[in-house]
């Protein structure tokens, strides 16, 4: 349900590439760094989003996704449940075109409001796993 086929395929092929990461800093040993190392490969664009506001893989972070100062196409949430659900809040009202909740992120509220404001929605999937299937 949380990571409907049709719904992966169509964040990963179809959306934008430009993917705000929501959690990712330059610590190696974090999830998010080895996971936006596998988006950018495959041509995506990742914005550090982190209180840090550190520049990873060589794109300038912030500390929030409102303080990005362009469109981003998809919002990958790597932070704990619960905070997820104010994070899908943000991408929601930065008019994102999708969210997605990285493996073990979930907050069914979170998906419920974002898929009724009109975001495609995946949770408790990794696009890392996902993509080199396509």
């Amino acid at each position: 349900m949380y990571g409907d086929p049709a719904t992966i395929r169509k964040v990963l092929t179809e959306l934008g590439d430009t993917w705000a990461v929501v959690g990712l800093s330059n610590n190696r040993n974090r999830a998010a760094y080895r996971v936006a190392e596998v988006l950018q490969r495959y041509g995506k664009r990742v914005i550090p989003v982190h209180p840090k506001a550190e520049t990873v893989h060589g794109e300038q972070g912030y500390p929030s996704l409102e303080a990005i100062p362009f469109e981003v196409d998809v919002v990958d949430v790597f932070v704990n449940s619960s905070l997820a659900g104010a994070v899908a809040d943000e991408a929601v009202a930065k008019g994102a075109e999708a969210v997605w909740f990285q493996l073990d992120v979930i907050d069914e509220a979170a998906f419920a409001r974002t898929r009724a404001a009109g975001l495609d929605m995946i949770m408790d999937r990794c696009p890392a796993i996902e993509i080199p299937a396509l």
